[in-house]
């Protein structure tokens, strides 16, 4: 088998399934985050209630970041633990390497997302997390992801590559 043959299936080969652990969306822009335990997510549009539904053409549908990163983040900051709405991202989630979904489509309960790109930290992240908030989320603020297929997410749902 050549080398790229083995990368790409190396890159189709993503056993791990991970867990939706925290939900929030953002009503108006500049707002504080509403964090709940489901969402409707609409086809094309984003989760209901967020202030970024219903950009057709949006590559921001959903926002995901990883536990694990919150947990590297908070370190660097010198703090236990970081509350994830700080972030100000949509969905939390654990046990899976959200990179290793990246041009893929992955299905959260109901719904089936593609990931769009990385969701770079902006300047709040200074304001939110304190001094250095900015450049200890640089690589760890997840992914931004469109809506191929709406439905319901809940908290505990299982995240995997499809």
């Amino acid at each position: 088998m050549d080398k790229e043959s083995v990368i790409k299936a190396l890159l189709d080969t993503l056993p791990q399934v991970g867990e939706v652990s925290w939900i929030s969306i953002r009503p108006e822009r500049g707002e504080e985050v509403k964090v709940i335990e489901e969402v409707e997510v609409i086809e094309n549009k984003g989760l209901a209630g967020d202030h970024y539904k219903g950009k057709s053409d949006s590559k921001r549908h959903v926002t995901l970041i990883q536990a694990e990163h919150l947990a590297a983040v908070a370190s660097m900051l010198g703090k236990e633990t970081i509350n994830p709405a700080l972030t100000r991202r949509n969905i939390v989630v654990k046990g899976i390497n959200l990179l290793a979904l990246q041009g893929r489509q992955f299905q959260i309960g109901e719904a089936i997302l593609e990931t769009t790109g990385l969701c770079h930290p902006c300047s709040q992240m200074e304001k939110k997390l304190g001094e250095g908030g900015y450049n200890a989320m640089r690589g760890h603020g997840g992914i931004t992801t469109r809506v191929v297929k709406g439905g319901k997410i809940r908290l505990g749902d299982e995240v995997k590559m499809i």
